[in-house]
């Protein structure tokens, strides 16, 4: 494809193809998407698009690789092109411009014209030939009619001079003009090649994390396979310096993995047994041995990959309008040629035919449907790639287009503005637990203070084994807040007892028995109902912190209670910090929970939100994101959960928490690779600054056009006798598309 005329045709062929449900043309990318049904084969839509002229590449490799093979191709052969016109070029330049008037410069020109037009520029005329087949028209065919109109003319002028020295005229010759043209836009197009093979830098680096290869273990042996050959369940060797080949879990080893590519994090994690690992993060020091439990397609980074290349693909609504007129550009402006050559010859005077074929050659050459093509996917690519540089997974341009209109967004609590990981952040133990069989040992905790997160090294009565009690309780426990109870203890160097009896209590806790002993895990419920002592200061406590928004925990003997746990959901470090940076752009902040109203507005209050609703189940989040939309409000919603994903549907712009599920991940437009929610006013500049981009290159695009075209056609010359070179044209038209994906390009070094 040539131009957005082109693009706009191989789409309304698709579209109209028996068994095609939908097509989408990237002209920045020449490539397609296609919906189609079992009626067709990639090689009947190949056939349908040869038909008219086009054609589509059927291979084995993945999509991405064969189009940066295609574009590396296509730069050198224009590049090439570009050479060989430009040095046969160069002396019939010279020749027209200072020999005009030497009788043997003419069929020195002509001859050196040849070559030029018809052998180096001959994908203009073949290209053009194909589409006036079907009665079709695109970038080529202005080129095409244009240098072979100058060509003809200035032939049969170096053929039959006579012709005009009979009517008193001289004959003009317009070599130079046409291979200068097509020397310009040869080189227009290559640095254009260039400069749209860098506006997916970004996808690349994401490719380029993908290792070819991987270290299979099989019957105690090592060998190096395909990464394409890995099969789900095998054993694989991650060496020191490596990057990891799949999605799986370390079965042996340890080490530290960068995962910045995930979480945007610089510091590497720890992994070991049972861990998980990501493909494309990178092992450092240690050796590996993993589970595939994701291989190919599946893998995270796969789906990241997927996902950029389908946003870079999608069209933005803007778009649709701008297809629309590239689809008539060409026809309009051949219209507009014939009308100025028309009106030239009848009010041309003495040189009336030279100046029309000039002034029509000139609005045909200088026309550029490129630069309208290549206006809006130029900057969405840069805009998507800048996006997954950032750790901002951006599925579609629409969203994109919509971000930096969002006046309302919708918070969920839990994964979202918390970190979704309860933790013990409290811990109190009762002035008289000493009274009870409770035994402390020196290595929990050297702090001899009452205070939070420290275990009291008493002085225990023989026998009693209290934090081990607790210890065990909890680790039989399946309640998700005693998984939180059991990792603290443990860190704590706290090991666990056998008991003698559990039990789970539904919606209360647990109890068991230790030395005959009965022991309660549970709610404050539990106790009650067991007629359980409770001390004052732990009473007084556990108030104090339900109002900082912890669930507490109660640990009691058959007699009294002997401690309470806080537990508590923590808010991310950076969640007070956004929120306030979207506030401050003039964003109202919503959050919704599911969680109690005490907890909701604990939360809300410390992070600055003034608008907030608890208990809501997941069609009441949706629901409200309606009211917001009926009030004029552009909604996005950010969630993490299966229960967000029906408000994610309905949001005008929708965003995902990476970590969350599947199924949030899927229905959300954006998905935030990083659980750092400063990502949200990011994607939010990110869209003005891609928007803005779009919009600076339309109005170049058409003010170019609109300011050209009439120029061209020479609306000076009764004011101050200009008329524009068709050569001048030429340069105009080839760098009005350049200039358009520079500043695409410019995106790239923008901070969001």
């Amino acid at each position: 494809m040539t131009c957005a005329a082109c693009a706009s045709s191989v789409e309304t062929i698709l579209q109209y193809t028996d068994g095609v449900h939908a097509a989408s043309v990237n002209f920045a990318t020449n490539t397609v998407q296609v919906e189609w049904d079992d009626r067709l084969t990639p090689e009947g839509i190949n056939a349908a698009l040869q038909d008219v002229g086009y054609g589509i590449i059927i291979s084995e490799k993945a999509v991405i690789e064969t189009v940066q093979e295609e574009q590396a191709k296509k730069y050198q052969e224009v590049k090439a092109r570009t050479i060989g016109a430009g040095l046969l070029t160069l002396p019939v330049f010279v020749l027209g411009m200072f020999f005009m008037d030497w009788e043997a410069g003419r069929w020195i020109s002509m001859a050196l014209s040849i070559p030029v037009l018809f052998y180096f520029g001959r994908h203009f005329y073949v290209n053009a030939w194909k589409q006036a087949r079907h009665r079709k028209a695109n970038m080529d065919t202005l080129v095409a009619l244009s240098t072979g109109i100058a060509f003809l003319f200035s032939a049969f002028n170096t053929f039959f001079p006579e012709f005009w020295h009979a009517q008193g005229i001289h004959p003009h010759v317009y070599y130079e003009a046409a291979t200068v043209i097509v020397v310009f836009i040869s080189f227009g197009k290559m640095l254009e090649e260039r400069a749209k093979s860098q506006t997916g830098t970004a996808l690349k680096k994401l490719i380029g994390l993908q290792p070819k290869t991987l270290t299979l273990i099989q019957n105690g042996q090592t060998q190096e396979i395909k990464i394409e050959e890995v099969q789900l369940g095998d054993r694989i060797l991650i060496k020191p310096g490596e990057k990891i080949p799949v999605d799986g879990i370390v079965e042996a080893g340890s080490s530290y993995i960068d995962e910045s590519m995930i979480s945007g994090e610089p510091v590497p994690v720890e992994k070991k047994a049972g861990d998980k690992v990501f493909a494309g993060t990178i092992n450092q020091k240690g050796s590996l041995e993993i589970l595939a439990e994701k291989v190919g397609a599946a893998t995270l980074l796969s789906q990241i990959i997927q996902r950029v290349q389908e946003a870079q693909g999608s069209k933005a609504p803007v778009q649709k309008l701008v297809d629309k007129i590239a689809g008539i550009f060409v026809p309009v402006v051949i219209g507009i040629a014939l009308v100025t050559f028309s009106v030239w010859m009848l009010l041309g005077g003495e040189n009336a035919f030279s100046h029309a074929l000039l002034a029509a050659v000139s609005v045909l050459v200088i026309a550029c449907p490129c630069a309208l093509g290549l206006a809006t996917p130029t900057a969405i690519m840069v805009g998507v790639g800048k996006g997954a540089e950032n750790q901002i997974l951006i599925r579609d341009a629409e969203s994109l287009e919509l971000g930096h209109k969002v006046n309302a967004i919708i918070l969920d609590k839990t994964g979202t503005i918390t970190a979704g990981k309860p933790t013990v952040v409290s811990l109190q133990w009762s002035v008289d637990s000493e009274q009870s069989s409770l035994r402390l040992p020196a290595a929990a905790g050297a702090s001899l203070e009452r205070s939070n997160l420290s275990i009291e090294n008493t002085s225990p009565p023989s026998g009693g084994w209290g934090v081990e009690i607790l210890l065990s309780l909890e680790s039989k426990s399946e309640h998700p807040l005693a998984e939180a109870v059991v990792k603290f203890l443990k860190e704590k160097g706290i090991q666990s007892v056998e008991l003698e009896s559990f039990e789970s209590i539904t919606a209360r806790g647990v109890k068991g028995k230790f030395e005959g002993k009965t022991y309660f895990v549970g709610n404050v419920k539990l106790l009650s109902e067991n007629g359980i002592s409770i001390p004052t200061e732990l009473e007084s406590e556990a108030k104090s912190w339900s109002e900082k928004a912890q669930t507490v925990i109660w640990f009691a003997d058959e007699e009294n209670a002997l401690a309470i746990l806080g537990i508590q959901d923590q808010i991310k470090p950076s969640s007070k910090l956004a929120i306030a940076k979207l506030q401050n752009s003039g964003v109202e902040v919503y959050m919704l929970t599911g969680d109690n109203p005490q907890t909701a507005k604990a939360v809300a209050e410390e992070v600055g939100i003034d608008h907030f609703k608890a208990e809501v189940i997941p069609s009441d989040k949706s629901d409200f994101v309606k009211s917001l939309q009926e009030k004029g409000k552009v909604v996005a919603m950010v969630g993490d959960g299966i229960n967000d994903s029906e408000a994610l549907a309905q949001a005008d712009v929708s965003i995902a928490m990476g970590h969350g599920s599947d199924i949030a991940m899927d229905v959300a437009k954006i998905t935030l690779i990083t659980s750092d929610l400063e990502k949200i006013p990011q994607a939010f500049r990110l869209s003005h600054l891609t928007v803005n981009g779009v919009k600076q290159n339309l109005f170049w695009a058409f003010i170019y056009n609109v300011i050209g075209i009439p120029i061209a056609a020479g609306v000076l010359y009764p004011i101050n006798g200009f008329l524009l070179d068709p050569m001048i044209a030429g340069a105009a038209m080839a760098f009005s598309s350049v200039s358009v994906v520079m500043n695409s390009l410019r995106l790239k070094n923008l901070k969001i």
